[in-house]
């Protein structure tokens, strides 16, 4: 059951994407990440000086690479909400679970681990989602929008990125609100100093109450999925994940009247299960490692995979 704390976050990153897009007709993204940030600091601190935990890590330049990627495809996705309907541009970031899939499966064929059957079952997979986005663009945008859709499918890159890096820093025993806590912070000065350049807008009621929502949405979505991902069954929760499309579709209809064609929806469903398909593959493989780790003799592990 602590699994569906993933519907929840999905819900809430939905709303979030709402209140970017209402945002943007009035801040810039620079605006709209400070806010963003700014809230979400205040929050973790708060939590972490509440459960006495502390921000001293040795681990810098991996928050600092984690903090890189995540605010880069934040930037991405934030200009693709502001340009594109609703549903487009979270179903290009769900995308980011492809392209997980993609890194890894590049970084063992690499270092010489490459599995033949996985890699067929995941170019197959790869293969599928990049025809969605096809499918998807190409009714939906027009012309002087595909650049907003190319930079919503690379942020669902950089997301990726941003995932591995969290779950390294996962693996060095870092908290997870000391790895938000980082990130929100050098968001905090990259909203600073991009407002320094451009400006800040002039605020009215409506506003500042869209910016505080984006950062209040934003941080529940992040902690519920965090909740899903610490307590639920990790297979079925990044699955639920998908449900925030369904939700961006229904509030995309809902506020600005948005209307996809089959097209539209052959490519979201084929983003779907070329999504979950590799989670799935990527769960098995998981599996089938640590069964192999837990039967190699202890004197044989002189080199353990990082």
């Amino acid at each position: 059951m602590q699994s569906l704390w993933m519907l929840v976050a999905a819900f809430f990153f939905s709303l979030m994407g709402v209140c970017v897009k209402l945002a943007s007709e009035t801040y810039t993204t620079g605006e709209i990440i400070f806010f963003r940030c700014l809230i979400g600091v205040i929050l973790i601190a708060w939590l972490m000086r509440r459960r006495g935990e502390t921000l001293r890590t040795p681990h810098a330049i991996s928050h600092i690479k984690r903090s890189v990627f995540g605010l880069t495809a934040l930037m991405m996705m934030f200009y693709c909400l502001s340009q594109l309907p609703l549903a487009t541009a979270l179903t290009l970031n769900y995308m980011s679970p492809v392209w997980i899939a993609l890194i890894l499966s590049a970084g063992a064929v690499l270092a010489g681990k490459r599995g033949p059957d996985t890699d067929r079952r995941l170019v197959v997979a790869i293969l599928l989602s990049f025809a969605g986005v096809i499918c998807l663009l190409r009714p939906s945008v027009d012309s002087s929008q595909l650049a907003a859709g190319l930079i919503g499918l690379i942020s669902g890159f950089f997301t990726a990125l941003a995932y591995v890096e969290v779950r390294a820093l996962g693996k060095l025993g870092e908290s997870e609100n000391r790895i938000v806590f980082y990130f929100s912070a050098l968001g905090l000065v990259l909203g600073i100093v991009w407002m320094y350049f451009t400006g800040v807008s002039t605020h009215t009621w409506s506003g500042v109450a869209l910016l505080l929502a984006t950062g209040v949405t934003a941080t529940i979505g992040q902690t519920t999925m965090t909740r899903a991902y610490k307590r639920g069954n990790t297979l079925l929760t990044a699955n639920l994940q998908y449900a925030g499309i369904v939700f961006g579709v229904g509030l995309g209809i809902l506020i600005w009247n948005d209307r996809l064609d089959w097209l539209s929806w052959s490519g979201m469903a084929m983003i779907i299960i070329s999504g979950i398909a590799t989670t799935l593959i990527r769960a098995r493989e998981d599996a089938r490692a640590a069964q192999a780790a837990a039967a190699t003799p202890p004197e044989a592990e002189v080199h353990p995979e990082v």
